[in-house]
């Protein structure tokens, strides 16, 4: 009798584990990596604002 009701309680919850619909899977659009020309295009402004304040500190 207790087999039978533990098999009972097995059937039970390994029937709930496979409720509902099954679901489409999401695609995720593709990342597009954009090429360079050079690798100093990130340089210049920094460089630029570091001449600006080295002539400010310059001319005081």
């Amino acid at each position: 009798m207790k087999k039978l009701v533990l098999a009972a309680a097995f059937a039970g919850a390994a029937s709930t584990a496979f409720a509902g619909n099954i679901v489409e899977p999401v695609v995720e659009a593709p990342v597009i990596v954009e090429e360079t020309t050079g690798s100093s295009q990130g340089i210049l402004l920094p460089l630029l604002l570091l001449v600006l304040v080295a002539a400010a500190v310059a001319a005081d």
